[in-house]
């Protein structure tokens, strides 16, 4: 069976359901008339401006179907291009995990929360400083990640400063990463070289190239733009070669609003919206199957300093409205929410996380990246950010909940029966059974009464975190390769974690 055969097989399988996932999309702030009109900007931009520094596999693909280079060698799209892409680019598929009931739905508005950046420090629980990040770090990280169910999947969060090559870091990246969790992974390919090579650690982990192929538990991130409207040439090649490898795709652009894009709303997402869709194209001109994510991620830029505000009210409201445009294709989409400016876990960490988080999931992004460990502006990672992240994302994700309103519910016989007799709820049925299905109760927040909380020594979330991480670490070191598989893993690669 060919490859798009088997591609077109598995569109017919049923999507799996997610008990973990909210499916919100409650909050809308564009209307249609306004979504047309950036999308006929959009098309605007991308047939009389173009992209520059395209390689030339993206000129060929563009070209062979009626685009154009400018004099001023600027690759243009044809709006009828655009537009066949969009209505025939797949619109509802599943990320897969290794264990079943942890892959990602991303149909309709289902929200999976995860990590990820690209942060090239760690902070130290223990002296509250930074210092660079290695490949026993990411490894901790996914082990950890491994533990805490409210982080749904593990995109690889910080660089491995240690691998001195493009392609040992790529390789150690995949494997430190699938080796301490089986969620699935998002990871990053930084040379066109070693797609291949990746693509062959991952087919020897699935047992096959076609057991990869039918469920790939690992896709990559891929920022194929420099803003405004420039060709990253060496990703753009990674996006074209990753696509017909058939690994799933996240189509990322980072545009600043008021730094390398427009500095309105409006303006800003056209621009990214026109950066993101060159990538999509290319995408599924590469492999009409593909698995493509729409990832614009506009992010708000400090215009006293030229800096990035993630934390900023102003960014919660510029991602949702890019998830928004997302939706108004139909497509799955991922976007960054939580990348606090904060240094550490801290109270300004608190807000800026809680703000830009729960307008996230309540405009219903599919994927939300950054949603856990990131501190500093996407610089630096926090192991205890993750374990307090994860409980702050439980209850997020609690908002998200549909509430049920029929003749059990609203509750009349019982509200009848309790004012005839105890007077109080808590010792009816219902209340016992809804007790562990419809509450979110914290392990690392403190609720106790404050005499309780004097008598066991005052703890904060930061110390109940850190003392999380700790147990976690010493206590769960998985691994999630086959014995068989990583001897000969190790055979072929320079592979540097140790377990």
């Amino acid at each position: 069976m060919s490859n798009r055969s088997r591609r077109r097989q598995q569109k017919r399988v049923a999507p799996l359901s997610n008990r973990i996932s909210p499916n919100t999309g409650r909050i809308k702030f564009f209307s249609d008339e306004q979504l047309h009109s950036i999308h006929d900007a959009t098309l605007q931009i991308l047939e009389t401006i173009g992209l520059s520094d395209a390689p030339q596999e993206a000129i060929r693909l563009i070209r062979d179907n009626g685009g154009k280079v400018t004099d001023s060698g600027r690759l243009t799209f044809p709006p009828n291009l655009v537009n066949e892409a969009i209505s025939k680019l797949r619109k509802n598929f599943i990320l897969h995990a290794r264990v079943n009931d942890q892959s990602l739905d991303l149909s309709e508005y289902k929200v999976h929360t995860g990590t990820g950046g690209a942060a090239p420090m760690i902070a130290d629980m223990s002296t509250h400083t930074f210092r660079q990040s290695v490949l026993d770090d990411l490894y901790d990280a996914s082990r950890l990640v491994d533990k805490l169910d409210n982080i749904h999947f593990f995109a690889r969060p910080m660089v491995a400063n240690d691998m001195s090559t493009s392609i040992m870091l790529d390789i150690n990246t995949a494997y430190a990463s699938l080796v301490g969790t089986s969620k699935h992974v998002i990871s990053s390919i930084s040379a066109v070289s070693n797609v291949k090579t990746v693509h062959q650690l991952c087919s020897i982990i699935a047992g096959s190239d076609k057991n990869f192929f039918d469920k790939p538990f690992m896709s990559l991130n891929v920022n194929h733009v420099v803003p405004p409207l420039r060709f990253d040439t060496e990703s753009c090649e990674v996006l074209i070669e990753a696509s017909r490898f058939g690994f799933p795709v996240m189509v990322n652009t980072f545009g600043q609003m008021g730094a390398s894009s427009p500095v309105t709303i409006a303006g800003c997402l056209v621009q990214t919206n026109a950066e993101t869709l060159a990538g999509m194209v290319l995408a599924w001109l590469a492999n009409k199957d593909v698995n493509a994510i729409y990832g614009a991620r506009p992010m708000v830029t400090d215009l006293r300093t030229g800096g990035m505000a993630g934390g900023s009210g102003e960014q919660s409201l510029l991602t949702a409205a890019a998830v928004q445009l997302a939706q108004y294709y139909n497509f799955p989409n991922s976007t960054i929410s939580g990348a606090t400016d904060s240094k550490l876990p801290d109270n300004q960490a608190g807000y800026e996380k809680a703000i830009n988080l729960t307008l996230a999931v309540q405009t219903g992004a599919n994927l939300i990246t950054q949603a856990a460990g990131t501190q500093a502006g996407l610089m630096a990672t926090s192991l205890e950010a993750y374990v307090i992240d994860n409980e702050m994302l439980g209850a997020i994700l609690s908002t998200g909940k549909q509430i049920e309103v029929n003749e059990e519910t609203c509750s009349v016989e019982a509200i009848k029966k309790v004012v005839e007799g105890d007077g109080h709820f808590l010792g009816q049925a219902a209340t016992f059974n809804r007790m562990s299905t419809d509450f979110v109760y914290p392990e690392v927040a403190d609720r106790q009464a404050y005499d309780s909380w004097v008598a066991n020594g005052k703890p904060n979330i930061n110390s109940n975190a850190k003392t999380k991480v700790e147990s976690i670490l010493l206590e769960h070191k998985p691994n999630y390769i086959p014995k068989d598989c990583d001897t000969q893993i190790r055979k072929l690669f320079d592979i540097r974690i140790r377990i």
